[in-house]
Protein backbone atom coordinates (compact mmCIF):
# COMPACT_ATOMS: atom_id res chain seq x y z
CA UNK A 1 0.00 0.00 0.00
CA UNK A 2 2.83 2.35 0.50
CA UNK A 3 3.70 4.73 -1.90
CA UNK A 4 7.08 4.95 -0.89
CA UNK A 5 9.35 2.73 1.21
CA UNK A 6 11.98 4.61 3.39
CA UNK A 7 15.51 2.45 3.19
CA UNK A 8 17.95 2.30 5.70
CA UNK A 9 15.65 2.58 8.60
CA UNK A 10 18.02 -0.44 10.13
CA UNK A 11 21.32 -0.64 9.54
CA UNK A 12 22.77 -3.83 7.69
CA UNK A 13 23.28 -5.39 10.89
CA UNK A 14 19.71 -5.00 11.39
CA UNK A 15 20.66 -2.68 14.08
CA UNK A 16 18.24 0.76 14.21
CA UNK A 17 20.35 3.48 13.26
CA UNK A 18 20.90 6.05 16.23
CA UNK A 19 18.67 9.24 16.37
CA UNK A 20 19.72 12.39 17.53
CA UNK A 21 19.71 13.43 21.24
CA UNK A 22 16.64 14.83 22.35
CA UNK A 23 16.43 18.53 23.24
CA UNK A 24 13.01 19.20 25.23
CA UNK A 25 12.07 16.34 27.40
CA UNK A 26 9.17 18.27 29.36
CA UNK A 27 6.25 16.73 27.89
CA UNK A 28 8.17 12.94 28.27
CA UNK A 29 8.98 14.04 32.24
CA UNK A 30 5.29 15.40 32.54
CA UNK A 31 3.90 11.92 31.37
CA UNK A 32 5.97 10.17 33.82
CA UNK A 33 5.02 12.26 36.72
CA UNK A 34 9.00 13.90 36.99
CA UNK A 35 9.09 17.81 37.86
CA UNK A 36 8.77 20.18 34.75
CA UNK A 37 9.76 24.10 34.83
CA UNK A 38 6.83 24.72 32.77
CA UNK A 39 3.96 22.99 31.34
CA UNK A 40 4.39 20.97 27.78
CA UNK A 41 1.49 21.40 25.26
CA UNK A 42 1.05 19.67 22.29
CA UNK A 43 -2.61 19.76 20.77
CA UNK A 44 -4.13 17.13 18.93
CA UNK A 45 -4.86 17.53 15.09
CA UNK A 46 -2.19 20.15 15.47
CA UNK A 47 -0.94 19.31 11.78
CA UNK A 48 -3.83 19.65 9.57
CA UNK A 49 -6.50 21.45 8.03
CA UNK A 50 -6.41 24.66 9.91
CA UNK A 51 -2.96 25.13 8.42
CA UNK A 52 -2.51 27.45 4.83
CA UNK A 53 0.03 24.57 4.19
CA UNK A 54 -1.44 21.61 4.63
CA UNK A 55 -4.23 23.22 2.73
CA UNK A 56 -1.88 23.80 -0.24
CA UNK A 57 -0.23 20.16 0.05
CA UNK A 58 -3.56 18.47 0.06
CA UNK A 59 -4.77 20.27 -3.06
CA UNK A 60 -2.70 18.02 -4.58
CA UNK A 61 -2.75 14.53 -2.72
CA UNK A 62 -5.81 12.69 -1.74
CA UNK A 63 -5.55 12.23 2.22
CA UNK A 64 -4.78 8.64 2.45
CA UNK A 65 -1.91 8.98 0.08
CA UNK A 66 -0.54 11.48 2.30
CA UNK A 67 -0.38 9.30 5.21
CA UNK A 68 0.84 6.17 2.69
CA UNK A 69 3.74 8.88 1.96
CA UNK A 70 6.08 8.96 4.48
CA UNK A 71 8.03 11.87 3.04
CA UNK A 72 4.31 13.73 3.02
CA UNK A 73 3.31 12.45 6.56
CA UNK A 74 6.62 13.85 7.38
CA UNK A 75 6.52 17.49 5.97
CA UNK A 76 2.89 17.69 7.29
CA UNK A 77 4.20 16.43 10.88
CA UNK A 78 6.74 18.99 10.64
CA UNK A 79 4.63 21.88 9.61
CA UNK A 80 3.14 23.03 13.26
CA UNK A 81 6.61 22.86 14.37
CA UNK A 82 7.65 25.63 12.00
CA UNK A 83 4.81 28.05 13.34
CA UNK A 84 4.27 27.34 17.00
CA UNK A 85 7.30 27.02 19.90
CA UNK A 86 5.30 23.14 20.99
CA UNK A 87 6.80 20.78 23.32
CA UNK A 88 6.15 17.41 21.05
CA UNK A 89 5.11 16.72 16.99
CA UNK A 90 2.42 13.68 16.27
CA UNK A 91 3.15 11.81 13.29
CA UNK A 92 0.37 12.45 10.39
CA UNK A 93 -1.50 9.50 9.97
CA UNK A 94 -5.20 8.46 11.15
CA UNK A 95 -6.76 5.72 13.65
CA UNK A 96 -8.46 4.19 10.21
CA UNK A 97 -5.27 2.56 8.74
CA UNK A 98 -5.90 -0.27 11.17
CA UNK A 99 -9.18 -1.07 9.63
CA UNK A 100 -7.30 -0.50 5.97
CA UNK A 101 -4.80 -2.98 7.57
CA UNK A 102 -7.86 -5.48 8.66
CA UNK A 103 -9.07 -5.55 4.69
CA UNK A 104 -11.72 -3.04 4.42
CA UNK A 105 -11.36 -0.08 2.21
CA UNK A 106 -12.18 3.56 3.56
CA UNK A 107 -12.20 6.49 1.59
CA UNK A 108 -11.72 10.45 3.00
CA UNK A 109 -14.60 11.72 1.14
CA UNK A 110 -14.97 15.70 1.32
CA UNK A 111 -17.98 16.68 2.85
CA UNK A 112 -18.83 13.87 4.23
CA UNK A 113 -15.59 12.30 5.81
CA UNK A 114 -14.07 8.73 6.55
CA UNK A 115 -16.04 6.53 4.16
CA UNK A 116 -16.30 2.65 4.72
CA UNK A 117 -18.19 1.33 0.70
CA UNK A 118 -18.68 -1.77 2.78
CA UNK A 119 -19.07 -2.33 6.03
CA UNK A 120 -19.72 -5.23 9.23
CA UNK A 121 -23.31 -5.38 8.88
CA UNK A 122 -23.18 -8.94 10.51
CA UNK A 123 -20.94 -10.96 11.88
CA UNK A 124 -20.56 -13.12 8.55
CA UNK A 125 -19.45 -9.81 6.80
CA UNK A 126 -15.63 -10.55 9.57
CA UNK A 127 -14.95 -13.11 7.14
CA UNK A 128 -14.27 -10.28 4.59
CA UNK A 129 -11.60 -9.34 6.74
CA UNK A 130 -7.83 -10.25 7.62
CA UNK A 131 -8.06 -10.82 11.08
CA UNK A 132 -4.12 -11.32 11.49
CA UNK A 133 -2.45 -9.56 8.96
CA UNK A 134 1.10 -8.32 8.49
CA UNK A 135 1.90 -5.09 10.06
CA UNK A 136 5.17 -4.47 8.39
CA UNK A 137 3.15 -5.00 5.25
CA UNK A 138 0.25 -3.31 6.06
CA UNK A 139 1.32 -0.53 7.73
CA UNK A 140 5.36 -0.27 7.43
CA UNK A 141 4.78 3.47 5.68
CA UNK A 142 3.79 5.01 9.17
CA UNK A 143 6.99 3.18 10.50
CA UNK A 144 8.93 4.67 7.48
CA UNK A 145 7.28 8.10 8.23
CA UNK A 146 8.04 7.86 12.19
CA UNK A 147 11.41 6.68 11.85
CA UNK A 148 12.06 9.71 8.87
CA UNK A 149 10.01 12.64 10.92
CA UNK A 150 12.25 11.66 13.92
CA UNK A 151 15.53 11.95 12.29
CA UNK A 152 13.92 15.82 10.75
CA UNK A 153 13.42 16.90 13.83
CA UNK A 154 16.69 16.77 14.80
CA UNK A 155 16.01 15.99 19.07
CA UNK A 156 14.18 18.86 18.94
CA UNK A 157 10.75 17.56 20.77
CA UNK A 158 9.69 14.43 21.32
CA UNK A 159 7.07 12.39 18.54
CA UNK A 160 4.37 10.62 19.57
CA UNK A 161 2.88 7.94 18.20
CA UNK A 162 -0.88 6.61 18.06
CA UNK A 163 -3.84 4.74 17.34
CA UNK A 164 -7.53 4.39 18.30
CA UNK A 165 -8.79 1.97 20.64
CA UNK A 166 -10.64 -1.13 19.58
CA UNK A 167 -14.15 -0.12 20.51
CA UNK A 168 -14.07 3.09 18.31
CA UNK A 169 -12.12 1.84 15.15
CA UNK A 170 -15.13 -1.05 15.36
CA UNK A 171 -17.89 1.69 15.84
CA UNK A 172 -16.23 2.97 12.33
CA UNK A 173 -16.38 -0.93 10.66
CA UNK A 174 -19.87 -1.18 11.28
CA UNK A 175 -21.20 2.21 10.80
CA UNK A 176 -19.53 2.73 7.90
CA UNK A 177 -19.05 6.32 9.29
CA UNK A 178 -19.72 8.91 11.26
CA UNK A 179 -22.79 8.88 13.04
CA UNK A 180 -25.31 10.28 15.51
CA UNK A 181 -26.09 7.21 17.47
CA UNK A 182 -23.81 4.66 16.49
CA UNK A 183 -27.19 1.95 16.71
CA UNK A 184 -25.60 -0.56 14.30
CA UNK A 185 -22.37 -0.19 15.95
CA UNK A 186 -24.23 -0.62 19.19
CA UNK A 187 -26.46 -3.44 18.29
CA UNK A 188 -23.30 -5.37 17.87
CA UNK A 189 -22.57 -5.39 21.38
CA UNK A 190 -26.08 -6.46 22.54
CA UNK A 191 -27.23 -8.62 19.16
CA UNK A 192 -23.56 -10.77 18.89
CA UNK A 193 -21.74 -10.10 21.52
CA UNK A 194 -19.30 -13.16 20.81
CA UNK A 195 -18.53 -12.04 17.17
CA UNK A 196 -18.14 -8.56 18.99
CA UNK A 197 -15.35 -9.94 21.10
CA UNK A 198 -14.11 -12.01 18.69
CA UNK A 199 -13.57 -8.70 16.45
CA UNK A 200 -12.10 -6.11 19.34
CA UNK A 201 -9.68 -9.14 20.10
CA UNK A 202 -8.25 -9.15 16.78
CA UNK A 203 -7.86 -5.41 16.75
CA UNK A 204 -6.57 -5.72 20.34
CA UNK A 205 -3.87 -7.91 18.83
CA UNK A 206 -3.17 -5.45 15.64
CA UNK A 207 -2.78 -2.29 18.01
CA UNK A 208 -0.68 -3.75 20.52
CA UNK A 209 1.81 -4.78 17.42
CA UNK A 210 1.28 -1.39 15.25
CA UNK A 211 2.02 0.70 18.62
CA UNK A 212 5.24 -1.92 19.70
CA UNK A 213 6.42 -1.25 16.08
CA UNK A 214 6.03 2.26 16.27
CA UNK A 215 8.29 2.98 19.00
CA UNK A 216 10.95 0.60 17.13
CA UNK A 217 10.43 3.05 14.34
CA UNK A 218 11.20 6.50 16.33
CA UNK A 219 8.15 7.21 18.45
CA UNK A 220 8.80 8.65 22.11
CA UNK A 221 5.42 9.05 23.39
CA UNK A 222 2.38 6.75 22.45
CA UNK A 223 -1.88 7.61 22.83
CA UNK A 224 -4.85 5.79 22.65
CA UNK A 225 -7.49 7.42 21.24
CA UNK A 226 -11.02 6.02 22.61
CA UNK A 227 -13.11 8.90 21.00
CA UNK A 228 -16.24 6.93 20.87
CA UNK A 229 -15.99 5.78 24.70
CA UNK A 230 -18.56 8.07 25.92
CA UNK A 231 -21.30 7.01 23.68
CA UNK A 232 -21.48 3.75 25.91
CA UNK A 233 -23.10 2.81 29.20
CA UNK A 234 -21.03 2.22 31.95
CA UNK A 235 -21.51 -1.59 31.89
CA UNK A 236 -21.27 -1.82 28.76
CA UNK A 237 -17.53 0.47 28.39
CA UNK A 238 -16.96 -2.07 31.09
CA UNK A 239 -17.75 -5.08 29.15
CA UNK A 240 -16.62 -4.34 26.06
CA UNK A 241 -14.26 -1.24 25.90
CA UNK A 242 -12.16 -1.00 28.77
CA UNK A 243 -10.74 -4.59 28.88
CA UNK A 244 -9.18 -4.00 25.88
CA UNK A 245 -7.84 -0.53 26.57
CA UNK A 246 -6.35 -2.09 29.61
CA UNK A 247 -4.92 -5.11 27.56
CA UNK A 248 -3.18 -2.57 25.26
CA UNK A 249 -1.39 -1.07 27.93
CA UNK A 250 -0.24 -3.98 29.88
CA UNK A 251 1.20 -6.07 26.09
CA UNK A 252 2.92 -2.70 25.01
CA UNK A 253 4.25 -1.67 28.64
CA UNK A 254 5.51 -5.29 28.60
CA UNK A 255 7.81 -4.38 25.44
CA UNK A 256 8.14 -0.88 25.87
CA UNK A 257 8.18 0.09 30.01
CA UNK A 258 9.87 3.36 29.83
CA UNK A 259 7.60 4.59 26.87
CA UNK A 260 5.24 7.06 27.99
CA UNK A 261 1.62 6.00 27.14
CA UNK A 262 -1.69 8.26 27.26
CA UNK A 263 -4.98 7.06 26.83
CA UNK A 264 -7.74 9.22 25.84
CA UNK A 265 -11.40 7.75 26.81
CA UNK A 266 -13.05 10.59 25.84
CA UNK A 267 -16.90 11.66 27.39
CA UNK A 268 -16.60 8.52 29.28
CA UNK A 269 -16.58 9.94 32.84
CA UNK A 270 -17.53 7.21 34.42
CA UNK A 271 -14.53 5.16 33.22
CA UNK A 272 -11.43 7.28 35.11
CA UNK A 273 -11.04 4.95 38.51
CA UNK A 274 -10.10 2.08 36.33
CA UNK A 275 -7.27 3.92 35.16
CA UNK A 276 -5.23 4.36 38.10
CA UNK A 277 -3.97 0.64 38.57
CA UNK A 278 -3.47 0.89 34.75
CA UNK A 279 -0.43 0.36 32.89
CA UNK A 280 -0.93 3.83 31.32
CA UNK A 281 1.18 7.00 32.48
CA UNK A 282 -1.52 9.72 31.55
CA UNK A 283 -4.88 9.97 31.12
CA UNK A 284 -6.21 12.86 28.07
CA UNK A 285 -9.68 14.58 29.43
CA UNK A 286 -12.42 16.18 27.27
CA UNK A 287 -13.50 19.84 28.10
CA UNK A 288 -16.61 18.35 29.90
CA UNK A 289 -14.50 16.77 32.78
CA UNK A 290 -13.88 18.21 36.00
CA UNK A 291 -9.59 17.97 36.57
CA UNK A 292 -9.70 18.48 40.40
CA UNK A 293 -12.46 15.51 40.35
CA UNK A 294 -10.26 13.16 38.07
CA UNK A 295 -6.91 14.02 40.20
CA UNK A 296 -8.80 12.61 43.21
CA UNK A 297 -9.79 9.41 41.63
CA UNK A 298 -6.22 9.13 39.44
CA UNK A 299 -3.85 10.60 42.30
CA UNK A 300 -0.71 8.48 40.71
CA UNK A 301 -1.47 9.84 36.97
CA UNK A 302 -0.28 12.61 34.53
CA UNK A 303 -3.31 14.37 33.52
CA UNK A 304 -3.58 16.05 29.74
CA UNK A 305 -5.81 18.38 28.69
CA UNK A 306 -8.67 19.78 28.38
CA UNK A 307 -9.86 22.99 27.08
CA UNK A 308 -12.81 23.38 24.67
CA UNK A 309 -11.85 23.92 21.21
CA UNK A 310 -14.17 26.37 20.58
CA UNK A 311 -12.31 28.73 23.14
CA UNK A 312 -9.85 29.02 20.45
CA UNK A 313 -12.96 31.12 18.48
CA UNK A 314 -12.68 33.75 21.15
CA UNK A 315 -10.66 37.08 21.53
CA UNK A 316 -6.95 35.96 23.09
CA UNK A 317 -7.92 37.62 26.11
CA UNK A 318 -10.56 35.24 26.68
CA UNK A 319 -8.25 32.52 25.65
CA UNK A 320 -5.74 33.84 28.16
CA UNK A 321 -8.03 34.11 31.08
CA UNK A 322 -9.30 30.25 29.78
CA UNK A 323 -6.00 29.34 30.46
CA UNK A 324 -5.51 30.49 33.65
CA UNK A 325 -8.65 28.90 34.36
CA UNK A 326 -7.11 25.56 33.54
CA UNK A 327 -3.74 25.99 35.05
CA UNK A 328 -5.85 26.87 38.19
CA UNK A 329 -7.73 23.67 37.84
CA UNK A 330 -5.17 21.00 36.72
CA UNK A 331 -2.08 22.89 38.60
CA UNK A 332 1.46 23.06 36.85
CA UNK A 333 2.87 19.72 37.23
CA UNK A 334 1.84 16.08 36.33
CA UNK A 335 0.08 17.92 33.33
CA UNK A 336 0.21 17.97 29.80
CA UNK A 337 -1.55 20.85 28.29
CA UNK A 338 -4.17 20.18 25.36
CA UNK A 339 -7.73 20.48 24.15
CA UNK A 340 -10.33 18.26 24.91
CA UNK A 341 -10.09 17.33 21.59
CA UNK A 342 -8.84 18.08 17.98
CA UNK A 343 -8.36 21.45 16.38
CA UNK A 344 -10.94 22.14 13.69
CA UNK A 345 -10.63 22.87 10.30
CA UNK A 346 -11.60 26.88 10.61
CA UNK A 347 -10.09 27.95 13.91
CA UNK A 348 -7.77 31.43 13.47
CA UNK A 349 -4.36 30.06 12.84
CA UNK A 350 -3.08 33.16 15.31
CA UNK A 351 -5.50 31.90 17.91
CA UNK A 352 -3.87 28.37 18.28
CA UNK A 353 -0.22 30.72 18.62
CA UNK A 354 -2.04 32.59 21.85
CA UNK A 355 -3.29 29.48 23.51
CA UNK A 356 0.17 28.04 23.02
CA UNK A 357 2.11 31.24 24.17
CA UNK A 358 -0.37 31.21 27.26
CA UNK A 359 -0.03 27.91 28.35
CA UNK A 360 3.96 27.99 28.25
CA UNK A 361 4.13 32.08 29.25
CA UNK A 362 1.72 31.61 32.50
CA UNK A 363 3.06 28.04 33.86
CA UNK A 364 6.83 29.00 34.29
CA UNK A 365 8.09 28.29 37.72
CA UNK A 366 11.51 27.58 39.48
CA UNK A 367 11.84 23.90 40.27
Amino acid sequence: MADKVIPGRTSEEGKQLAFPSLQNDLIIRAAKGLPTERVPIWIMRQAGRYLPEFKELRAENEFFRVCRTPELACEVTLQPLRRFPLDAAIIFSDILVIPQAMGLEVLMVPGKGPTFPSPLNTPEDMSRMNLTPNVDETLGYVFDALYLTRHRLEGKVPLIGFSGAPWTLMAYMIEGGGSKTWSKAKTWLYKWPEASHKLLQATTDVIVEYLIKQVNAGAQLLQLFDTFAGELSEVVFNTFALPYILQIGERVKAVHPDIPFIVFPKGAHFAMAPFESSSFDAVSLDWTMDPQKVRQQLPSKTLQGNMDPCVLYAPQAVIEAEVERMLASFGTQKYIANLGHGLHPDHPVEHVGAFIAAVQSKSRQPL
